[in-house]
């Protein structure tokens, strides 16, 4: 079944043009168009570093819609990934179109260029239809006093303060704030329309979703750093549907939030109702919303963002893209025989490697090496025991964070393994996707949407 969002392409083949309806076209084609593109209230980013498991993880977003809840799922993959793995997006691309025509899914649906700048966005520009600017390594560049004077009279419409509804504290104008908010942000934003202006040079206006992300920073971004880069935004045109700030806590890969859950609470709710002013006042798009990076398994403040969403009726889109991979492992190691062996000699290469793995992810983890459990020990284990300690079930015995996380930063070593590893992925694909069915819809979009 066809995305009901359809693809309009001409392809000038043996001197005709063909017309050509569909979800994906051959690597020729690279002239389409898909006029105003929305991605839904409510989205969920599933990334899967092997492209093995796009069928199950549709069938969990198929059981949220069944309870009445419409989720679009995005498959996302960043460039890093893609490096580690040795894959190409094209790979994610035929993942998603095959989940879909399989399972007859009828929705919207999108492949994410994640975490893309100008230096590797051409990667993805022909497979993708979202893409997410990180523009966070720009953080306080230098802007040229020019741009940062300019910003600062386009402020001038505000006055001394804004009111957002719903927020007793106005946002208080003065030059300091200004000076302060544009030495962080107004080159990061300016980068961000570079990335978009090249991508729409290609794809054109309409054709794909935008989201703009800063969250891979150590300081946190304010509900009024947000307002002001939500001006900024405006200003470059940028279409963005969605934003990813960093938020208060620590959003480490796999586990749950670590931090202060009230101030997030208050921080979050802030920011809903910053990103509504934004959009009545800006003239940003009208689904504009939330986007929560390292989304997966933060079980503690799932339901703090449900009812926020709920109070305001707004949207909101979680990425997960390692859930995927660790509920495969745990697939491999309940199923037993030669899957268990892998699974023990990924965290015993893992273990053996913690420094080269971790590095990229640096600021995204924080294990705690003694509670690391010894390659001996580990295998020692069942299969059962393997995967009570990798499985993210809060309160249960056996679990293991810091466990977790290291096997999360470990997929280069299954990378590696090729055939040996994805070869059991395909042995096992009932038991693995069940896991990873079951992850995605349990213990993540029940808790994120109250089903």
């Amino acid at each position: 079944m066809y995305n009901r969002y359809f693809y309009l392409a001409y392809m000038k083949y043996n001197s005709t043009f063909v017309f050509v309806h569909g979800i994906h076209f051959p690597t020729r084609i690279n002239q389409y168009k898909l006029h105003n593109m929305k991605l839904g209230k409510y989205s969920f980013g599933v990334g899967d570093r092997f492209n093995h498991e796009g069928q199950a993880q549709l069938k969990a977003l198929i059981k949220a819609n069944a309870q009445g809840v419409e989720v679009t799922p995005v498959w996302n993959k960043s460039n890093r990934e893609h490096n580690i793995v040795h894959s190409e997006p094209e790979g994610t691309r035929i993942e998603a179109d095959e989940a879909v025509r399989t399972l007859g899914w009828e929705g919207p649906y999108c492949v994410d260029a994640d975490h893309i700048n100008l230096t590797n966005v051409d990667r993805f520009i022909e497979h993708s239809d979202f893409f997410t600017l990180d523009v966070a390594i720009y953080i306080g560049n230098e802007s040229p006093e020019s741009d940062v004077t300019a910003f600062k009279k386009s402020c001038e419409v505000f006055g001394n303060e804004v009111s957002i509804p719903g927020i007793a504290e106005p946002i208080v104008i003065t030059d300091v704030l200004l000076e302060s908010v544009a030495g962080k942000y107004l080159a990061a934003v300016k980068e961000a329309s570079k990335i978009y202006t090249h991508i729409v040079g290609v794809k054109g206006v309409g054709n794909f979703v935008t989201e703009v992300s800063m969250d891979e920073v150590e300081e946190p971004q304010t509900p009024v750093d947000m307002f002001f880069i939500m001006k900024m935004i405006a200003d470059e045109k940028i279409p963005a549907q969605t934003i990813a700030p960093k938020f208060t806590g620590r959003f480490n890969k796999g586990v749950d939030y670590v931090g202060d859950v009230e101030q997030f609470t208050k921080e979050f709710e802030q920011d809903v109702l910053v990103i509504d002013y934004a959009v009545k006042e800006f003239g940003l798009p009208e689904d504009l919303k939330m986007s929560v990076h390292s989304g997966s398994d933060k079980f503690t403040i799932y339901p703090i963002m449900a009812e926020i969403i709920k109070k305001y009726d707004k949207g909101l889109h979680v990425k997960t893209a390692g859930t995927t991979w660790l509920e495969e492992v745990i697939g491999l190691a309940i199923s037993g025989d030669e899957g268990l062996v892998v699974a023990k000699e990924i965290y015993t290469s893992a273990l053996s490697r913690k420094e080269e793995l971790c590095a990229p992810y640096a600021d995204v983890i924080n294990i705690n090496d003694d509670q690391l459990p010894t390659a001996e020990e580990v295998a020692g284990w069942s299969g059962e025991k393997f995967g009570n300690t990798l499985r993210h079930i809060p309160g249960h015995p056996d679990y293991n964070s810091n466990f977790r996380q290291l096997i999360h930063v470990g997929y280069k070593v299954a990378a590696e393994m090729e055939e040996k590893y994805t070869g059991l992925l395909k042995k096992y694909a009932d038991v693995v996707g069940g896991c990873v069915e079951e992850n995605i819809y349990d213990r993540h979009l029940k808790r994120l949407f109250n089903l």
